[in-house]
């Protein structure tokens, strides 16, 4: 289960709170800018970027998951499991793999070994690393074709993963919260990221979903107050 972190209580936190205003949203270069401004924590925080969907996740049409390698990385070492065995082994060491194995590997899993952070599999190994599903599942770190992580171009998907390649699945509430970088990025990386993201969550919009897909769209600190971002303004720089 995650930890939840409860960020108020702090002078800190009281003084990041007074700098923004609650009752307007920002552009989102603006909200970028003004995080950047406001007090540190005493640790290189996580920038989260939290959106609200038009979707009711309760319909199977209209779930939303994917992936998108954000162009300027997560701020952080990826470590990536591949399950694979032959030339396809080999492929995934060249790419910088750090755990690379089939029945050997599967067999670690399950015995409680998960030293790593997104796993790869090729389609053939997929009935073996399918009875893992109740371990790995649980932890997101299960392949899946519709992310890329079951294919036999297991080269690129390590090196997408060691990018900064980054999975976003609505939740049962219809929001999606995706880290983008660290508070220590430029402001222009870190907008630039959180671009690729609602690039990548428009191109996923359910042809079901009616009304406002984009309804709501926040950016944090790991231990900062949430800035509101116009989603209307954003939603309109993807409009045909």
């Amino acid at each position: 289960m995650a930890t939840v972190v409860d960020k108020r209580g702090s002078k800190r936190y009281d003084t990041a709170t007074k700098r923004i205003d609650t009752e307007r949203s920002y552009a989102l270069e603006e909200a970028v800018s003004l995080l950047k401004e406001l007090p540190a924590a005493k640790f290189d925080e996580t920038v989260d970027f939290s959106v609200r969907l038009g979707v009711d996740p309760k319909h199977a049409d209209q779930m939303v998951r994917g992936a998108v390698v954000l162009p300027h990385g997560i701020g952080k070492s990826v470590r990536v499991a591949v399950f694979a065995k032959g030339e396809k082994e080999r492929e995934a060491r060249e790419a910088g793999a750090d755990v690379v194995g089939a029945e050997d590997l599967v067999e670690k899993v399950q015995g409680g070994s998960i030293d790593f952070d997104t796993a790869v599999a090729t389609p053939d190994l997929m009935g073996q690393v399918g009875r893992l599903g109740k371990i790995l599942g649980p932890r997101g770190l299960m392949p899946n074709p519709k992310l890329g992580t079951v294919t036999f171009d297991v080269g690129r998907a390590v090196r997408e993963a060691k990018a900064g390649k980054v999975e976003f699945r609505v939740d049962k509430a219809g929001n999606v919260h995706v880290p983008i970088g660290k508070r220590s990025f430029d402001a222009e990386k870190i907008a630039g990221n959180a671009m690729a993201l609602i690039e990548a969550l428009v191109r996923a919009k359910p042809a079901a979903s009616k009304g406002t897909y984009l309804r709501s769209i926040t950016v944090s600190t790991t231990m900062g107050p949430g800035i509101t971002i116009d989603a209307q303004r954003v939603a309109n720089l993807f409009k045909k």
